[in-house]
């Protein structure tokens, strides 16, 4: 193993969550510093089937794809779209650079999963989960040294990892400014890529969106006809405590005004009952699902008037 690589000099240099890559690369994965690129790319059929497990992903990425290339592209650099365990199953690029992004394993089937090909945008970003910028010399792999690349996970409409959007080149960036300043542009471009296929997936249901979030998940939920939550995103999760992938049924209607009902006392008391059945009766969680503050809450919580007797026959 390189041993200017692992020298304290290096490793100052790093981010925390650089280090942290660097430190699974040597001690959990045992990959030599002078490892070559992984020459298995996936063949046509392997590809075809990688992509079919993206799902919904797949029929929505290509205009978000075109966008972001169009983007970057005046900057030398390529996008790609990994899934969840690091392999490119889409690549946007100009056809001058496609003979080096083939060598540089840019490329449609190559596996750039952090246990293979060590510290990298893909790999390291989806074991991370935030957004990650290796610029040359700070990849594990010497032999990649050449390579800027900067990379987000973005989620799916079942609140899991989908996949991963890069922007890499080959091109020389010596400061690596322009590197960071891809972040921004993957960002919106991850949230703008769940989004869509949160809508797709939920086509046919009430999408809400709660609020606007500030990492890569925007938080939305959707609801059915029953105003019973069917699905919510990453960011709905972690904002309402659930961990698990599967949302627990609960009445929750921020539309009762919409689907037209004349009392706007009874509308609100079923957002607000809704919002703190969701939460498991937490007012602080509510406040925040309901967009207001703590004492608005228990402001209208008090001011409500008794629940309806139910009628009987």
């Amino acid at each position: 193993m390189n041993s200017l690589i692992l020298s304290p000099g290096v490793w100052s240099g790093l981010s925390p969550l650089l280090r942290n890559s660097w430190r699974r690369c040597a001690e959990q994965y045992a990959i030599p510093t002078d490892t070559t690129l992984d020459t298995d790319i996936l063949c046509s059929a392997e590809l075809r089937q990688a992509r079919e497990r993206m799902g919904v992903t797949m029929k929505i990425a290509d205009p978000e794809l075109d966008r972001l290339h169009g983007i970057v592209s005046t900057l030398d650099y390529n996008v790609l779209l990994a899934d969840p365990a690091g392999i490119v199953v889409a690549r946007r690029g100009a056809p001058p650079f496609e003979k080096g992004c083939r060598r540089w394993h840019l490329w449609p089937g190559a596996n750039w999963a952090e246990a293979v090909a060590g510290t990298n945008g893909i790999g390291t970003c989806l074991v991370e989960g935030q957004p990650v910028t290796v610029h040359r010399d700070q990849h594990w792999c010497t032999k990649l040294r050449y390579l800027t690349c900067s990379a987000v996970p973005f989620y799916g409409p079942d609140g899991c990892v989908a996949g991963a959007l890069d922007a890499s080149s080959i091109r020389s960036d010596p400061s690596g400014r322009v590197a960071l300043m891809m972040e921004a542009v993957l960002v919106d471009a991850a949230r703008r890529l769940e989004r869509r296929s949160f809508l797709e997936a939920f086509r046919n249901r009430t999408v809400l969106l709660l609020g606007e979030g500030n990492g890569i998940s925007l938080p939305m939920i959707a609801l059915d006809d029953k105003r019973i939550v069917v699905g919510a995103t990453y960011a709905a999760r972690s904002m309402l405590g659930i961990a698990s992938p599967e949302v627990a049924s609960v009445c929750f209607d921020l539309g009762a005004r919409a689907a037209g009902v004349p009392d706007f006392q009874e509308a609100e008391r079923t957002v607000i009952e809704g919002a703190l059945a969701m939460v498991q009766g937490k007012i602080a969680p509510a406040a925040r699902l309901l967009g207001v503050s703590r004492s608005t809450l228990y402001r209208k919580l008090k001011n409500l008037p008794p629940a309806p007797a139910p009628i009987t026959g």
